[in-house]
């Protein structure tokens, strides 16, 4: 790799990058994405960078070295490589993540649970307001939402169920 920027000056660099990074962003979906890389990275190459994104999910997910080396198959090198680039620079990997992440599903149970709630409101009323509160409260009312009800000394399911929103925010 280094054979084709020794003739570059920074400058060039720089303005290469950018070009590339603007390439990148013109793409309006995935598929138009997967073609480039595809046009652009050989097989190996791709999935060594998939597998990067993949150790940084893990290491931002609290794994440590030895769990990440027995589920994934890689070697400590390279797991230290890319948490040495997630404490160096890290943004665009937790970006990446952060946008790709899938939403859970709710469990049926909890969605019909969810819609018979909302279909008999006025015996759930309490908490269905509770909810709304939590979830339409800017930063500040939730900081101070947050700390009525840390302030709690007796955690019931509700207030359980308000810091979870809270905290999803």
């Amino acid at each position: 790799m280094g054979k084709y920027i020794r003739g570059l000056t920074k400058t060039k660099q720089d303005e290469l990058f950018i070009r590339f990074a603007q390439g990148l962003a013109s793409l309006k979906n995935s598929v138009e994405t997967a073609n480039f890389i595809r046009d652009l990275l050989s097989e190996p190459e791709i999935i060594m960078l998939a597998r990067r994104l993949q150790i940084a999910e893990l290491l931002i997910n609290g794994l440590t070295y030895d769990d990440i080396q027995a589920s994934i198959r890689t070697s400590k090198n390279t797991i230290a490589r890319v948490q040495t680039w997630l404490n160096l620079y890290g943004e665009g990997y937790r970006t990446v993540l952060k946008r790709t992440k899938p939403e859970p599903s709710p469990s049926p149970e909890s969605s019909s649970w969810r819609a018979m709630k909302r279909k008999h409101s006025m015996y759930f009323w309490p908490e269905l307001l509770l909810e709304e509160i939590v979830k339409t409260a800017n930063k500040r009312e939730r900081e101070r939402l947050l700390k009525v009800i840390n302030s709690m000394k007796e955690k019931t399911k509700l207030s359980k169920d308000l810091l979870k929103i809270l905290n999803d925010k």
